[in-house]
């Protein structure tokens, strides 16, 4: 210890638990016996729960400072508005703490749950410990309580958790909500209104479970969907618990779906909170082996692996799974609706049998998009999207939508342009491309967009090498307006203006 510290007091962040005072630990209640001074927070009414859950360890001579917050949740006419109230606050309960510091004294912070936990504490810390030898006592966080008190496990194996504030705003709660497996929302009391919308709209309100003042006076426990909004206080939390072993939601049993979505051009950097949350609440995943090797593994979920070509029987069998009560996930990869399987599950889903399935068609990143954005703008104005393959349709048909979409000026992105048994349509392609763009038109090649074996670069179309694309390229053909530059930095960047001259 330096000469400096010894002539400091010291300050402790406890954390008392959630309520009950005897889930403190022994740790924090030998901290406030040794401490000289006893702090905490409270609104204007004076009433402080932290001191009320350490009451029986507060002795008649300690020294008691209380931070009154100058505002909670009211309105304030500070030229800073609320931030600026409550900064300024937190700058003048630190300078009160610092005269005990300086003056020797023992200083304890009380905080209910863990003080760097949501917590009032860590604005005294943020100020203070870079100057007084300090010490924090963690608590039993309200989460760990709520989990308890509702007997369910909280989070299992490889499972996430998201512990989230209630004011977030409404879209971005139920897009993290609708992406995680378990979570937990703080801060209630006002909120709740929203947060209840929330998880009604990202489809897991039938999950989530509500706790109040866990371990304290007043607990009340319940389903958040029956819980009243008037008579929620800020010290709730909803639960949303593992999905591991925990029984269907109340209406999924009777019927099932099928919910095709798009995993994007490559692993889990491109998928939605939407698609995410679809994956994760599916009994089973269906798709192409490759595909299906993208998403996770869950305990509980079947997986059906099937070859690429085999569309409509793999439509037909989700469907099939979805008419005996399963929530199924056709896994595609880009986007299900851009030359994947949205086409192939909706036309076996038209069939009078399966009329009473219901389909839902997710998005998902294609791989047009992740191309153009590597490379910046290509697809900046009209353009059109062409297969080269000509499997399901003739090649006069491909020629002649190539020749009409280049003779429009329009940008190309061309899917599927080769693959091991068709090796001359890229080719071919390049000359009928050539009759109407000039030979310095920059044509982007990307291959494994976001994968393992990214490759990314743009040639001329003079320059184009049928041999150097395969069935994991896609092709990006500029007009006659996109630009190719080298920046200063040795960046190429590709794109096409908004603004097409007139005549």
């Amino acid at each position: 210890m330096s000469v400096s510290e010894q002539k400091n007091g010291r300050l402790y962040g406890v954390g008392l638990g959630p309520g009950d005072p005897a889930l403190m630990t022994v740790r924090a209640v030998q901290v406030i016996a040794e401490a000289d001074v006893v702090a905490y927070h409270s609104a204007r009414h004076g009433r402080s729960i932290a001191r009320s859950i350490a009451a029986g360890h507060i002795r008649s001579d300690h020294l008691e400072e209380a931070l009154v917050y100058p505002v909670t949740t009211e309105t304030t006419d500070h030229p800073g508005g609320y931030r600026g109230a409550m900064d300024d606050f937190y700058t003048e309960a630190a300078a009160r703490l610092a005269v005990h510091l300086d003056a020797g004294r023992t200083v304890a912070v009380l905080a209910e749950g863990d003080p760097l936990f949501y917590g009032s504490y860590m604005h005294m810390h943020k100020r203070l410990a870079d100057r007084y030898p300090t010490e924090v006592i963690p608590g039993v966080t309200s989460v760990s309580a709520a989990a308890a008190r509702l007997g369910t496990p909280l989070a299992e194996g490889e499972e996430v958790l998201t512990i989230l504030p209630g004011t977030l705003p409404e879209e971005e709660l139920t897009a993290r909500l609708a992406s995680t497996d378990a979570a937990v929302v703080m801060k209630l009391g006002r909120t709740f209104p929203a947060v209840r919308r929330a998880f009604d709209a990202s489809g897991r309100l039938p999950e989530a479970h509500y706790v109040e003042r866990a371990t304290m006076a007043g607990e009340r426990t319940g389903d958040l969907a029956g819980i009243d909004p008037g008579s929620v206080p800020y010290f709730a939390v909803a639960v949303l618990p593992s999905r591991i072993d925990a029984p269907r939601p109340e209406g999924t049993a009777d019927g099932g779906e099928v919910v095709v979505v798009g995993t994007g051009p490559a692993g889990p950097l491109w998928l939605t909170p939407e698609t995410r949350g679809a994956l994760a609440a599916a009994d089973d995943l269906v798709g192409y082996i490759t595909y299906l090797d993208r998403v996770p593994v869950r305990p509980g979920q079947s997986r059906h692996g099937s070859d690429n070509k085999a569309e409509s029987e793999r439509a037909e069998f989700a469907l099939d799974l979805a008419r005996r009560g399963r929530r199924v996930a056709v896994v595609s990869g880009g986007d299900p609706g851009v030359f994947a399987m949205a086409t192939a599950v909706l036309e076996v889903a038209s069939q009078e049998r399966y009329a009473d399935v219901p389909v839902r068609v997710l998005p998902g990143v294609t791989a047009a998009n992740a191309a153009a954005a590597r490379v910046g703008a290509p697809l900046g104005h009209d353009y059109a999207t062409i297969s080269l393959s000509d499997r399901l349709k003739p090649w006069e048909v491909i020629a002649e939508r190539l020749r009409a979409a280049a003779s429009a000026d329009l940008v190309l992105a061309l899917y599927n342009p080769g693959s091991r048994s068709r090796t001359w349509q890229v080719g071919k392609a390049r000359e009928l491309l050539l009759e109407h763009r000039s030979p310095d038109t920059p044509v982007v090649l990307g291959r494994d967009v976001g994968g393992p074996a990214e490759s990314v670069r743009t040639v001329r179309l003079a320059d184009l090498d049928p041999a150097e694309v395969d069935m994991r390229t896609i092709l990006i053909v500029g007009s006659s307006q996109t630009r190719w530059v080298r920046r200063g930095d040795g960046q190429q960047i590709v794109w096409t203006p908004r603004r097409y001259p007139e005549g």
